[in-house]
C-alpha cells in the first residue's frame, strides 16, 4: 500500500468533546480532496474517554490511527505523531479545529512549492483573529515579541497550532526536538532556521476557543526558560 500525500496530526489530551466534531469535519474536507490521507490522533496523558472515543471513528474512517503516549507534553505528542506518520506533507492540528480545516489547502503546493515547513500565522495582512479578548491578544502579541527579540527576530506567531512540515524536513527536525512542553514550537523553527530550510508563514483566518488549554501566563513564562534551554543545547552541540 502506497503511502499518503497527508498526514493530520492531532495532539489530543482530554478531548472527548471536541473530537468528534473535529472528526467529521476533516472527514468532509478529505472527501473532496483527491489524494489519500491519515489522521493520527495521538492521545497524551488523558483522564477521559480521548482513546476510546478515537478508536469508535476509527472502525468506522480506517484512514484514523491512534497513538497513546502517557507522559504530558504537546512537543512529545506531536513528535510522536509525526515521526510516525507515513505522509509526504505532515500537519500538525489542534482539535479545537480554531483554524477552519478548509483552509488546510494554503499549506500545500502549488501555494507551498519548494517550501519545507509552513506555519499558519494570525498576525499581519491576511490573517484574522476571530472573537479573542483583547487582553489575551496583547499578552500574546508581547510575549510573540520577546520571542523575536531573543531567538526569533523574522516570525509574527511562532505558536499558532497549525503547520505543516514536508516529510524530509519532519524526519530532520523532530528527530532531534528535545522540548516537551509549549516551547516546542521555538525549538523548531530555530532549527529550522540554522539547518536553513524554507520556511513560509501562512495568513489563517482563526477563531478563538474560551476552551483553549494554553496557560497564556504560565506557558508564556515556561517558554522564556526553555528559549535558554534551545540556545544553550545549539551550542554546545546537542542537536547532532
Amino acid at each position: 500500500m502506497r503511502n499518503p500525500y497527508l498526514s493530520i496530526i492531532i495532539p489530543a489530551h482530554n478531548e472527548e468533546r471536541r473530537l468528534p466534531k473535529a472528526f467529521l469535519a476533516i472527514d468532509d474536507f478529505l472527501k473532496g480532496q483527491k489524494y489519500a490521507a491519515e489522521v493520527i490522533v495521538v492521545e497524551n496523558g488523558s483522564h477521559d474517554a480521548t482513546s476510546q472515543v478515537t478508536r469508535k471513528f476509527a472502525k468506522k474512517y480506517k484512514y484514523i490511527k491512534l497513538i497513546e503516549v502517557s507522559t504530558r507534553g504537546k512537543g512529545l505528542a506531536v513528535k510522536a505523531g509525526m515521526l510516525a506518520a507515513k505522509g509526504e506533507y505532515r500537519f500538525i492540528c489542534d482539535a479545537d479545529l480554531s483554524m477552519p480545516i478548509e483552509e488546510l489547502p494554503k499549506f500545500l503546493p502549488p501555494e507551498t512549492k519548494g517550501v519545507d515547513v509552513a506555519i499558519g500565522v494570525r498576525e499581519g495582512k491576511g490573517a484574522n483573529r476571530v472573537g479573542e479578548p483583547f487582553k489575551r491578544h496583547l499578552v500574546g502579541r508581547a510575549f510573540n515579541l520577546i520571542i523575536k527579540l531573543t531567538i526569533l527576530p523574522s516570525f509574527e506567531d511562532t505558536q499558532c497550532g497549525f503547520k505543516m512540515f514536508t516529510a524530509g524536513a519532519a524526519k530532520e527536525l523532530f528527530s532531534i526536538q528535545k522540548l516537551s512542553g509549549i516551547g516546542f514550537d521555538i525549538e523548531l523553527l530555530y532549527l529550522a532556521r540554522k539547518k536553513k530550510l524554507k520556511v513560509k508563514e501562512v495568513p489563517i483566518t482563526w477563531y478563538f476557543d474560551a476552551d483553549s488549554r494554553m496557560r497564556l501566563i504560565q506557558d508564556s513564562l515556561k517558554a522564556l526558560l526553555e528559549i535558554w534551554q534551545i540556545r544553550k543545547a545549539w551550542w554546545t552541540g546537542g542537536y547532532k
